[in-house]
């Protein structure tokens, strides 16, 4: 898939991933891979940058911890975050209705 197709969402996408539990930042990499079902190949030089927007509007949090003898950043959502996410699903939401109603073949 395009970047240009995920850019507007890459920040709810990775609300998303983290709304589980914390993870470090090529985890979330490897999830939105998944669950994309491989067309969600995205740079780490996409992710990182939109990690360090969602800490600034204090929707995730990062904290420095060692896994496997190598230090990583991993990020939790904050109480905001979740607050985010659940504006952004209604959005989404409503968008695909709308999309649905014009683009459909009834």
């Amino acid at each position: 898939m395009k970047l240009d197709t995920v850019r507007g969402h890459l920040d709810a996408m990775v609300l998303a991933v983290l709304e589980p539990g914390p993870l470090h930042g090529y985890a979330i990499i490897s999830t939105l891979r998944s669950r994309g079902g491989g067309s969600l190949d995205l740079p780490s030089g996409t992710i990182y940058p939109a990690l360090r927007r969602l800490e600034r509007a204090d929707y995730v949090a990062g904290a420095w911890s060692v896994v496997g003898g190598r230090k990583r950043r991993t990020y939790e959502l904050t109480q905001a975050g979740r607050r985010a996410l659940a504006n952004e699903r209604d959005t989404w939401k409503r968008f695909g209705d709308i999309v649905e109603v014009v683009l459909g073949s009834d």
